[in-house]
């Protein structure tokens, strides 16, 4: 997820903002059918490079269910871009936001 500053808005502002935008949304608290459709959609955005193997679509569901639901994983919820996203727990920008942010807590 690149991020871009636009509008001639300041970096403190900018950072205010995608702080408080930003939502983790448990998984466990998704219907069954909301959640596959979030995979699916998260799954076909990302294409089909999967290095020297190629995943089924089943594989790669299956793969990204279960590291949300191992917790390896979070799904994010972009309310400025109403878009949702999938992140490993460790990624770099997801620990720059919870350190920026009280409210943006990741659990571990």
């Amino acid at each position: 997820m690149m991020m871009q500053i636009t509008g001639g808005r300041s970096i403190p502002d900018f950072k205010r903002q995608v702080s408080m935008a930003i939502h983790i949304i448990p998984v466990n608290k998704l219907s069954a059918k909301a959640l596959k459709g979030v995979i699916e959609e998260f799954i076909s955005r990302n294409g089909t490079d999967y290095g020297a193997i190629e995943a089924s679509l089943e594989t790669s569901f299956q793969q990204v269910k279960n590291k949300l639901k191992n917790g390896s994983a979070v799904l994010i919820f972009d309310d400025e871009t109403e878009t949702t996203n999938i992140f490993p727990v460790d990624d770099p920008l997801l620990k720059k936001l919870e350190a920026e942010n009280d409210e943006f807590v990741l659990l571990k």
